[in-house]
């Protein structure tokens, strides 16, 4: 699919893109190198092959999931203005 200096003025205007005459030919240009490429990546056969999560196939490296700090919500609860339940009460703000 080529796309025609007309089809470029019609994408121009409705972007809102100010393109003249040297721009025309160039975006022109441009836009059908770009299709052409789409085109030749479509007309590859690719049945058969699963998708790739990750081009190199690496896998990620994890950290053992350990608790490593204690858990501080009497004494966080303790200091709070209102609680009530194990929760913090605040103002209410949207009416």
């Amino acid at each position: 699919m080529a796309l025609e200096r007309c089809d470029v003025e019609k994408i121009a205007h409705l972007a809102r893109l100010g393109l003249t005459e040297a721009d025309l030919s160039h975006t022109t240009d441009a836009l059908n190198s770009i299709l052409g490429l789409v085109d030749q990546m479509q007309a590859v056969d690719t049945s058969g092959i699963e998708p790739l999560a990750h081009p190199l196939e690496a896998s990620q490296r994890l950290r053992a999931d350990q608790v490593t700090e204690s858990n501080h919500r009497e004494a966080y609860q303790a200091i709070a203005p209102a609680v009530e339940n194990g929760l913090y009460l605040v103002p209410k703000v949207i009416d």
